[in-house]
Order: structure tokens, then C-alpha cells, then sequence
């Protein structure tokens, strides 16, 4: 009879006694957090090459052909063997399948849109004269797929020809991780971008205070450092030949400290603007399609200039109630931030006759991911009755690519499909280009709004 009981009757003190340690101390997270280091150098380790860098896969004929460039396998062979110019790729077996690089694919693509037919889409919609689009990805519900998505997106960008830059916002670093950037410490994130802005801010307010005769605030070391920086020093590379990051540490999360002293030190500073002037001002937007924000699961000083710098809002959520209630709660505290930030600032606004804040995205939407649609097909029909078109229609399935593919560190668009079968991999990343067809709707949609309103 005793063995049908639950497992939480009869636990003898003794012997629980015996299991525990001696208590911990503040150097027992030390300890732990070492570990956790070890194990994480580990694990990013895979995938990467003898220097110690991610190097992204090849890509077969038949795999470009499917995906980037939409053009029969037999044609693009043709079209190979009469351009000896053009990469023709490298076998591994005696008349095997051909292998590229990104840097190829992109190449192969150029001619083809040069070449091809114009019925054809080679190189994705992107309008001459406008700048690039940023896109923050937000919920301050942790484990929603916030990064996740983030990455793929950037990743299908990518793929489909946009130079693409990423900024990790999350003093985690987990987007940093996965696109293999180096970051040391705060100088190398986007921190000195906001330093820079309030030094900037403080001198003009210093030199109105010379012109009235009174004493300027000194700029300390910090802020002279930062005031030389720009956005140039802080990008890198990633072994994906058009993907650059702004990467993250922990130390980042220093900013959530320092900037609201720096607020109190001067009000007048809009600190909401400091990433989105800095990135215009060094020129940026003009050097990427689309700039993907990855931020802070929290709703932080980090994650108010990564939303107040996007064009494109990006929610994701899981298919459950406790996700539903707190993304709820997330886009009440946005309209209370916001609003609290326009209110403030349009009342001296008003008073002297300037024009009033008003911030505006061009598109939000709530996503669903890690969808399991035989457990969570009525909640998500629930959460799309409620919400309507701010929930993008598609969800974003969990597979079991996904799962692998996180185990590696990696994106499932890193995954080489021979790991798996054909058949699996397409199967696979199915739901991931559907995500990013939906995205890309929205992105050519609010570029197209811009040249009919005249914004060029």
C-alpha cells in the first residue's frame, strides 16, 4: 500500500539531512557562476573553427535553388557553366553536389537580378533613398522566444539578401552568443551611444550657461571618453557575411543605473532619443536594410530607447494564459511609459509654442511562439479573437529542429540539412520562413507607405 503514496510522504529528516551542503555564501554564486562560464565557453565553442570563430556552413545547389535564388537547379547550372566568373562552388565527392558560401549565394543573386528574368524577384523589395527599418523585439516575460525569434529573423534577413544589423540590448548577451561576437566589456556595447548623447546634451546646456554667465557642469572621464566614440568602433563583424552586431555583456546592465542619474543631473536631456539620434547621426541607417533590436526582458531605461529608436514592434508570446495575461500587462506599462513621456514633455511643449511629441511605430504585432497546435489550438484562437490584427495570424511552431538546433548554439538556418534528411530540415524551418514572410510583409508594407506619403 505504501508504494502507491506520492513521492512527498515519508521523507525521512536523517536522510535529507545528509543530502544538503554546508549553507552557501556570496561566494557560492561565485563559484556556481564560474561553472556556468566554463560550460558556456563550451558550448559556444561548437561550430567554430581552429582560431576560436563561428564560421557559418555552406549551402548546396539544391538548397539555393529551393530557397534564395528561385531558379531551376538545371537552369542555374547552365547559367554557371557559361559564366566561369561566377563562384561555381566546390564539391566534397568526385562529382558530388556543389557547395557555396553566403558570399557566393549573394554574388550568384546579383547576377541573376541583373541577368534573369524581371518577372522574378532575386533581390527583395527595398527602396532607394529611405532609411533602414528598425525592428525592437520586446515582452518583459522572459522564455517567450523574444531572442530566438530576433535571431532567426535577422538570419532569414539575411538570406534573403538585406544587410542586417543586430543590437543586443540584453545585458545577457544570448544574441551576442549566437552570432559569435567578442565583447569585453560597457565600451563595446551600446552604451557609449547613449553616453555620447547626454555628453553632447550636456554640452549645449553648458554653453548656455556660460551665456548666461553661470558655472558648466564638468564632463567627467566617462563622458569624455564616450563623447569620441561612435557607432563604427562598436559594430563587428559575424560569420554571416552580412549581419553585423552591436553586441552585449553583463556590464551593460550598468546603464540601467546610470542613466537615470544622469536624467536627474539634466532634465531636459530626452533620453528616449539617444539611440535613434545616434545611429542617424553616424550614418547607420544608411549603411543597413534593417536593423533588429533585441531587448531587455524587462521594461528598463535599455528597452525604452530600443522601442522609442523602432519602426517595427515585435511581441512574442507563448500560446498559454499566464503569457497572454502578462503580455497584457507588458503593452499597458508601454502605454503608461509612453504616454507618461509625451505628457511630460508636451506640456512645456505647449507652453512655448513648439510642436508636441508624439511617438509612432509603423506596425506592432504580438506573434506566437513555441506553438504546439494539439494542445494550444483554442488559447491561440482565444488570444487572436481578443487581440485581432495585432496578432500576426501565423504561429510559430516548435519542432524538433528547434530544439536541436539551440543544443548546437546555433540558428536553425546554420543547421546543414544532411544532419537531419532533407525532408526533416524543410519541415523543420517551415514555420521560421513563414514567420519571416509575415515580418517581411510588414516591412515592405511600411517602406511602401513611406514613398506614397512622400517621406523620400
Amino acid at each position: 500500500m505504501a508504494k502507491d503514496l506520492p513521492p512527498y510522504f515519508n521523507i525521512d529528516a536523517e536522510a535529507a539531512l545528509a543530502d544538503l551542503d554546508a549553507p552557501s555564501t556570496t561566494q557560492g554564486f561565485a563559484r556556481i557562476a564560474e561553472a556556468c562560464a566554463r560550460g558556456r565557453t563550451d558550448l559556444a565553442s561548437r561550430g567554430m573553427d581552429a582560431e576560436g570563430r563561428k564560421a557559418l556552413r555552406l549551402f548546396s545547389t539544391w538548397e539555393i535553388t529551393r530557397y534564395l535564388i528561385p531558379v531551376a537547379q538545371a537552369h542555374f547550372r547552365r547559367v554557371l557553366k557559361a559564366n566561369p566568373d561566377l563562384p561555381q562552388g566546390r564539391s566534397e565527392t568526385e562529382g558530388g553536389a556543389k557547395w557555396f558560401t553566403l558570399d557566393e549565394v549573394l554574388r550568384l543573386r546579383a547576377h541573376f537580378a541583373a541577368e534573369g528574368s524581371r518577372a522574378k524577384e532575386y533581390k527583395p523589395f527595398r527602396p532607394e533613398g529611405l532609411p533602414a527599418k528598425l525592428v525592437a523585439v520586446a515582452n518583459f516575460k522572459g522564455g517567450v522566444g523574444k531572442t530566438s525569434t530576433a535571431a532567426h529573423l535577422a538570419m532569414s534577413a539575411a538570406l534573403d539578401g538585406y544587410r542586417v544589423l543586430v543590437i543586443d540590448l540584453d545585458s545577457q548577451g544570448s544574441m551576442t552568443s549566437i552570432f559569435g561576437g567578442k565583447v569585453e566589456d560597457e565600451w563595446q556595447t551600446a552604451f557609449p551611444l547613449i553616453a555620447r548623447h547626454y555628453g553632447e546634451h550636456l554640452r549645449e546646456e553648458n554653453r548656455a550657461r556660460v551665456a548666461r554667465g553661470e558655472a558648466p557642469q564638468p564632463l567627467d572621464e566617462m563622458l569624455d571618453t564616450a563623447i569620441d566614440m561612435s557607432a563604427a568602433e562598436l559594430i563587428q563583424p559575424t560569420h554571416w557575411p552580412n549581419i553585423d552586431l552591436i553586441g552585449a555583456q553583463l556590464n551593460l546592465y550598468w546603464a540601467e543605473f546610470q542613466i537615470p542619474v544622469w536624467r536627474m543631473a539634466a532634465r531636459g536631456w530626452k533620453l528616449w532619443d539617444a539611440l535613434t539620434d545616434r545611429l542617424e547621426a553616424d550614418g547607420v541607417l544608411d549603411d543597413y536594410d534593417v536593423v533588429f533590436i533585441d531587448t531587455p526582458p524587462a521594461l528598463g531605461y535599455l528597452t525604452i530607447n530600443g522601442l522609442a529608436a523602432a519602426d517595427i514592434l515585435l511581441v512574442p508570446l507563448g500560446a498559454s494564459f499566464l503569457e497572454f495575461d502578462s503580455t497584457g500587462r507588458f503593452f499597458d506599462m508601454l502605454h503608461s511609459t509612453f504616454s507618461s513621456i509625451e505628457e511630460g514633455e508636451n506640456m512645456a511643449a505647449r507652453a512655448l509654442g513648439r510642436e508636441e511629441l508624439r511617438f509612432e511605430w509603423d506596425a506592432v504585432r504580438a506573434v506566437i511562439t513555441r506553438y504546439d497546435g494539439a494542445q494550444q489550438g483554442e488559447m491561440a484562437a482565444l488570444i487572436q479573437a481578443y487581440l485581432g490584427r495585432t496578432l500576426s495570424p501565423h504561429r510559430q511552431d516548435f519542432t524538433a529542429l528547434i530544439g536541436q538546433a539551440g543544443e548546437q548554439v546555433s540558428g536553425i538556418y546554420e543547421a546543414d540539412y544532411r544532419d537531419f534528411n532533407r525532408e526533416t530540415y524543410a519541415r523543420g524551418r517551415e514555420t521560421f520562413d513563414a514567420t519571416y514572410a509575415a515580418f517581411k510583409r510588414l516591412l515592405i508594407g511600411t517602406w511602401r507607405r513611406d514613398l506614397a506619403e512622400g517621406t523620400v
